[in-house]
């Protein structure tokens, strides 16, 4: 498949957010479309676009023009490579479906040296419109095998471009995704193309309907009969985490789709994680405490051992918690935005930079995500309290 790739500024979008890095949204944010937050600068984000030729379920063919988002680590690399794949709001709603940045889990695998790439599909987006590659046919009589292909080849397309990127490793690359996402990752891992070391499918799935058939999804035994063929030409090992309350899939689908996974020969390690929130689907991007830990003993397995959790400093002796007067910074941002720091519940965590960012989160992956929030402008930070101590040191 031919790949052409052309540079996209995104700059334009940093003055509309201004006041993003200065107070983190809740626990249950979902993925942001670039649009909705400045460009990460600690991130290094970057978008590229590149040419990707699909056919659909009923033969047409379409070359498209899609975005690529890029996150990495700061130096020169090469880092190993994770691409990261979004899923597939349902019809009413994906017009208004924009680009996934998936800034969480983006700088959970930055920070544990990966680049990211996070390709928006076809039919997404910029691209949305009258040609749908992923459309499967009626709910009773899905064909999700040409969906299948059309999202593997965009990975493989994606693939070829990190390819010409010298800061990119990929002798050593994962291919993960999240609901319709997932089973595009589960498609990639069937073709063994050549790096490929691991695969991590979030609530992956097709047929879906929260609304119109909560847990009930539409002819869950064809993506049973692709899996199972499928898996009969994987190599790849595969960590596949669902939640217990998703209204996509209910709890008992996806344990039969892993099941004839592993009937025909796949390798997956599967979890079924505790409820979380109202719509445990989208876990991935607010259930990070409990999904993180076995990503990284997945991980650990594979060879990357760098840890992504980012340790709690020891309490300092700088000052008392409620001292509001001694934090750091300017005194506006004391008295608004520390303030409403100390009136978030636990968990919780606070950061600061050097030149006035500030940033704060409460909940699922505080400590993170304070520290995001912080640096999303390219400022250093560093954490001043997490939940009743000041750990800050000058």
């Amino acid at each position: 498949m031919k790949a052409i790739w052309t540079s996209a500024s995104t700059l334009a979008r940093l003055a509309a957010v201004l006041l993003l890095g200065l107070w983190g949204a809740g626990a249950g944010a979902q993925a942001q479309a670039p649009d909705e937050a400045a460009v990460l600068r600690d991130l290094r984000e970057q978008t590229q676009f590149i040419s990707v030729t699909v056919t659909d379920l009923y033969g047409k063919q379409q070359t498209r023009q899609i975005p690529v988002m890029i996150f990495r680590p700061a130096g020169d690399g090469p880092f190993p490579l994770v691409i990261m794949n979004h899923g597939r709001a349902t019809a009413e709603k994906r017009s208004a479906q924009g680009r996934q940045r998936y800034e969480w889990l983006s700088r959970y695998l930055v920070g544990k040296g990966f680049a990211v790439l996070l390709p928006t599909r076809v039919g997404y987006a910029d691209t949305y419109g009258d040609f749908d590659p992923e459309d499967t046919g009626s709910c009773q009589s899905r064909r999700p095998g040409p969906m299948a292909v059309a999202v593997a080849d965009q990975v493989m397309a994606t693939l070829a471009f990190a390819k010409t990127l010298p800061y990119v490793d990929t002798s050593r690359w994962l291919v993960m995704g999240q609901s319709a996402g997932g089973l595009t990752a589960v498609a990639t891992v069937s073709r063994h193309p050549p790096g490929l070391v691991g695969a991590i499918n979030f609530s992956g799935g097709s047929g879906g309907d929260p609304d119109g058939r909560p847990r009930n999804p539409c002819s869950p035994q064809q993506i049973e009969s692709l899996w199972k063929e499928q898996a009969r030409s994987a190599t790849a090992p595969m960590l596949w985490l669902y939640w217990e309350n998703d209204l996509y899939w209910g709890p008992d689908v996806p344990r039969r789709w892993h099941e004839a996974w592993t009937a025909g020969g796949g390798k997956a390690e599967f979890h079924t994680l505790a409820a979380a929130g109202q719509n445990g689907h989208g876990a991935v991007n607010f259930d990070m405490d409990h999904w993180v830990p076995y990503a990284e003993a997945f991980l650990a397995k594979l060879g990357f051992e760098t840890p992504g959790v980012i340790a709690r400093p020891p309490a300092s002796s700088f000052a008392a918690v409620d001292e509001v007067d001694k934090v750091p910074v300017h005194a506006a941002t004391r008295e608004g935005h520390y303030r409403k720091f100390l009136a978030s519940k636990l968990p919780r965590a606070y950061a600061i930079g050097p030149k006035g960012a500030a940033g704060t989160a409460s909940g699922d992956w505080a400590i993170g995500r304070a520290l995001g929030f912080c640096q999303r402008k390219g400022e250093p930070c560093k954490l001043y309290a997490v939940d009743n101590d000041v750990v800050w040191t000058p």
